[in-house]
């Protein structure tokens, strides 16, 4: 099962929207879905901080600020 894993913060509202779009997408292709707030680690605010909401697919970074619900789909393999 793919896993997609979501970089944002709290208060994002680029953030909320790309989780409307992924949880839409969840509806009918099934995958994990991990989230991580980027807000107090140091590291994760300078490799993601600016660009966020940030989206990886299995590892590989796809989206970065908006989320293409076409091309979610396509990534995973729907």
């Amino acid at each position: 099962m793919p896993e997609v894993l979501l970089y944002s913060r709290p208060g994002c509202g680029l953030c909320d929207e790309a989780r409307e779009v992924i949880l839409a997408a969840r509806a009918s292709v099934p995958f994990d879905l991990r989230e991580v707030d980027v807000s107090g680690d140091d590291a994760l605010e300078l490799e993601y901080g600016i660009r966020i909401p940030v989206v990886l697919i299995d590892g590989v970074e796809r989206f970065e600020v908006r989320v293409d619900v076409g091309e979610l789909h396509g990534y995973l393999g729907r």
